[in-house]
């Protein structure tokens, strides 16, 4: 266990004026004010970058700014760390200074470009050792420099293995991280997924599911239930529940089993901070909480998991100028801070105004696996995308292979590729087992002896790991055929268990992208203001005028026109309702008649005064804050088409985004600076929560918040305070 140094006792260098880097190219002449400006034109061209003016313009821009790079020493990029935008440097560049100070000071006076050759040429100890004495805007320099084949080559020079009940990241090892996620969090069709990814080998590194409902009660449970899962089936693997920080912390003091905590990470404070609702103190402090009470105490060598991925800070608007790799290397170097068991990479889940191509998808995930590394980090790697992107299964299947190449410690194991609670796509069980099989590789050695037991797997007579007779059959953990066939019927959108090989049958292939092609499509439809019924609604825009501006720059969709803007005016309401398409306009053509009506009588029961709905096409859920802001309502319910996921069915769901705005005489939790706590109600559909039992769980959410004048996670805490207290809480 590290010893987590006070920030106040980590060296950073006083921030110095910007200096202008300047060269010359073929009688060109080319200017980079600053190095956030030079760090950004050095990179890959991206949609992000090129969204927040930091990509180059040209092929030779780019090369020219390369060439700056690859001259200035690590000391020179030591000397000038980033500010964030009032000049001042954070608590996340702050950290990324904690660093072994014998090693740099070895390492200083080699210029980038020497580094890199370095460690192109360097011994696998002594390039290992190297990256605990960088950075991350040094990490992100060198990786500027790389190419592919340099990428896979260096990253496979650093071999990084963690344990908890099983050791991830060991030579000649591929793991699996089982992601049984449920749009409404059901145990029965959770345990199916758990079962059937047991089944295919999946499941080594974590058990991991993303809540539906990120409350202390339901994380509870299901870690409760998870937990029963690995302990019934004799699985060598470990559990986590990937709600907030915070929720995890109270199962944990509640002594739920909280083996593996988990947090998302941002490389910018305001980001971590505002968006996140999470700072360095609170990690900290969890950190603490589980080494000293952790159920694998004694046990894991490591129990953080840390989720990044290129792009959220420029998504909200607080990357301070920094391009998406540097911002990303700055989580790594955070993250490293906790020595974590597992940092899981997800870049491609945004969406085309971060990562618009497959080539930008599969480049930047190529370059995060080698930061992650070479900052001393067990990389596992998830190269994902969503249907709004340009990015395909082909491009995705493309960068899991080179990643596999350069020494990745994991994939996910999303079932078929399709997460329908999150909507996006990610890899698969199969895709798992092919790469192993096409690359030697082997699940962790606890995991294949216990799944060889088991005849999931089995030695051929030359020693070899092979697919056994029960590989890809999940009835080997039920009592009977019969057990199966109802877990079966909890989970209707699963197209088929039929396996060829390591990958799933042709029938079950096409059925599953017919229906992520049906999906895609909803993506492209207009918002019809005459099929949401006879509920009048007063038409507002955006600032985004097109579709193609609406899915390539979310700010647009988050800001009113002019005149939208000097029409609202206070009206005194209570609570203030949106209707917008944002990236499914079926979704709310196929809610909204029934939902909002019944939402509307609920409110009006309740005595609760509300204005006129709004409804705004090419909107984002940031939109609240403008109308917010012109009308003065306590709250914003904002009815929003989520991102379609991987069938047709679900491009028809929707949310409730329940914004609070936060008065002066009210704190925050953890957060000052930003004015609205979030509440959501998601995954609104026929196959998820119905229109109408989602109409009354928002009004009683808006009694809630009204009563405790709160929202999001502060609202939790004051909701489990009263409960505590034995107070009837308003649930």
């Amino acid at each position: 266990m590290p010893a987590l140094r006070s920030l106040s006792d980590i060296r950073v260098p006083a921030p110095k004026p910007g200096t202008n880097y300047e060269i010359s190219l073929l009688d060109r002449r080319f200017v980079f004010p600053g190095l956030k400006r030079l760090l950004g034109a050095a990179d890959f061209d991206k949609a992000g970058d090129r969204l927040a003016g930091l990509a180059a313009k040209s092929e030779i821009e780019r090369e020219a700014a390369r060439a700056i790079l690859s001259d200035l020493t690590l000391q020179e990029i030591y000397d000038a760390p980033l500010t964030d935008d009032d000049g001042r440097v954070d608590d996340v560049m702050g950290v990324s200074y904690d660093i072994n100070p014998e090693v740099f000071r070895s390492a200083a006076p080699l210029t980038v470009g020497a580094a890199k050759d370095f460690i192109l040429s360097g011994a696998d100890a002594d390039v290992t050792r190297f990256g605990r004495g960088l950075t991350a805007v040094m990490a992100a320099a060198i990786t500027k420099l790389m190419d592919v084949h340099e990428l896979i080559y260096a990253s496979r020079k650093i071999t990084t293995s963690t344990t908890a009940r099983t050791t991830i990241g060991l030579p000649n090892r591929l793991s699996s991280r089982l992601q049984p996620n449920h749009a409404t969090d059901d145990l029965a069709a959770i345990t199916l997924l758990v079962y059937t990814g047991l089944s295919l080998g999946a499941g080594d590194a974590l058990i991991g599911i993303n809540p539906a409902l990120d409350t202390i009660e339901n994380t509870t449970s299901l870690l409760r239930h998870i937990d029963r899962l690995r302990r019934e089936t004799g699985a060598p693997t470990q559990i986590c529940v990937l709600s907030h920080i915070r929720t995890q912390l109270a199962c944990l003091e509640n002594d739920a089993p909280v083996e593996i905590m988990f947090q998302s990470l941002a490389g910018t404070q305001r980001t971590l901070v505002e968006e996140f609702d999470c700072d360095i103190e609170l990690l900290d402090r969890c950190y603490r909480a589980m080494a000293e009470r952790g159920p694998l105490r004694g046990a894991a060598r490591q129990f953080m998991y840390f989720e990044t991925g290129q792009g959220s800070e420029l998504s909200y608007g607080k990357h301070n100028g920094v391009d998406m790799t540097t911002a990303e290397a700055l989580c790594y170097t955070l993250a490293r801070r906790y020595d974590p068991f597992m940092v899981n990479n997800v870049t491609g889940f945004i969406g085309p105004e971060t990562h618009r191509s497959n080539m930008e998808m599969i480049l930047s995930n190529l370059q995060d696996h080698f930061m992650g590394k070479l900052l001393g980090l067990p990389m596992g790697m998830a190269p994902c995308y969503t249907l709004h992107s340009e990015i395909t299964p082909e491009g995705q299947q493309i960068a899991t292979e080179l990643l596999t190449a350069a020494g990745a410690n994991y994939f996910m194991d999303v079932y078929l590729s399709v997460d329908r609670m999150l909507a996006y796509f990610d890899t698969s069980s199969h895709d798992d087992q092919t790469l192993r099989e096409i690359f030697a590789r082997e699940p962790a050695p606890e995991f294949t002896a216990w799944a060889t037991e088991r005849g999931i797997f089995n030695r051929d007579e030359t020693g070899g790991l092979r697919r056994g007779p029960n590989w890809g059959n999940p009835g080997i953990f039920c009592g009977s055929d019969l057990e199966l066939e109802k877990l079966q019927r909890k989970l209707p959108i699963a197209y088929g268990w039929e396996n060829a090989g390591p990958r799933p049958s042709n029938a079950v292939s096409r059925r599953t992208r017919a229906n992520l092609a049906l999906a895609r499509e909803a993506i492209y439809a207009e918002l019809s203001p005459q099929r949401l019924g006879p509920t009048p609604m007063r038409p507002i825009q955006t600032r985004a005028a097109t579709k193609f501006e609406h899915l390539s720059n979310p700010e647009l969709g988050s800001l009113l026109d002019l005149e939208s803007l000097e029409m609202l005016e206070p009206d005194g309401s209570d609570v203030q309702i949106v209707v917008s398409d944002g990236l499914s306009a079926e979704a709310i053509h196929h809610n909204v008649p029934a939902l909002l009506p019944a939402l509307l009588d609920s409110l009006s029961r309740l005595g609760i005064r509300v204005g006129t709905p709004l409804i705004a096409p090419y909107g984002r859920v940031k939109l609240a804050e403008a109308i917010g802001e012109a009308l003065k309502p306590k709250i914003i319910v904002t009815l929003i088409g989520e991102r379609p996921g991987g069938d047709g069915i679900s491009s028809r769901s929707m949310s409730a985004y329940l914004a609070y705005r936060v008065s002066g005489e009210e704190t925050m939790v953890g957060n000052a600076a930003s004015r609205y706590e979030y509440t959501v109600v998601s995954n609104i559909y026929e196959m998820g929560t119905p229109p109408a039992q989602a109409a009354a769980m928002i009004a009683e959410r808006v009694e809630q918040m009204m009563t405790h004048r709160a929202g999001g996670n502060r609202l939790g805490n004051l909701l489990q305070k009263a409960e505590t207290a034995g107070e009837k809480p308003l649930l």
